[in-house]
């Protein structure tokens, strides 16, 4: 029985591996947002009383996969692609704790968003210039804590870490329907972009 597989083409300068095989029925309309960091304020916007953003340590590795997993697999809008995102998001997990693999990523880094000590968000970043995805799976908030402004928070410390890290520019790949794509990723004065989706036929 053939099935419909939908392969991400990212133009300019596709990078194989970037972004998984999406395999399901419905045509999915993807966008790229772009950010010139060098434009960028200075200052990072303040964090409410008793929480705090700093990258995770090897302790929170538990937390912070729970956190990720409970997000989206309760988040119905994520249904049609669950199985590759997850699947990318466990891969960029492994990739910065030791423990998955032997050795960490110098490429990759993880924010965590604390309230007291409780981990409620997160966003995985790709340190590599020419990544096509530097926020992948980007900012992710516990389900009782949105709706509070902390999506933003997240995304300005990501894209301020990203510009001490050397960055001049910073992408992230989503969606249109999801409100990422909607709300959060236009801020900042991004710049918006469709992505090519070219549909084939698998086994």
């Amino acid at each position: 029985m053939l099935r419909r597989s939908l392969r991400l083409i990212l133009r300019p300068g596709a990078t194989a591996g970037i972004l998984p095989e999406i395999n399901c029925m419905k045509l999915l309309k993807w966008v790229r947002f772009t950010w010139n960091l060098t434009e960028l304020s200075s200052s990072n916007l303040p964090l409410p009383a008793h929480y705090q953003i700093a990258p995770v340590t090897p302790e929170d590795e538990r937390e912070l996969r729970k956190v990720y997993s409970s997000s989206f697999l309760l988040d119905p809008i994520w249904n049609p692609v669950i199985g590759e995102v997850m699947h990318s998001i466990q891969s960029r997990l492994d990739n910065i704790f030791p423990s998955a693999n032997g050795t960490s990523s110098a490429n990759s880094t993880c924010l965590a968003l604390r309230h007291g000590a409780r981990i409620i968000g997160a966003a995985v970043l790709s340190l590599e210039a020419d990544a096509e995805d530097h926020l992948a799976p980007g900012p992710c908030i516990l389900t009782e804590y949105r709706n509070r402004g902390f999506g933003t928070l997240l995304l300005a410390h990501s894209l301020r870490l990203l510009r001490e890290a050397g960055l001049a520019r910073a992408t992230a790949l989503a969606p249109d329907y999801v409100p990422a794509s909607k709300f959060l990723y236009p801020k900042f004065n991004s710049v918006l972009s469709r992505v090519e989706i070219v549909p084939s036929l698998a086994a």
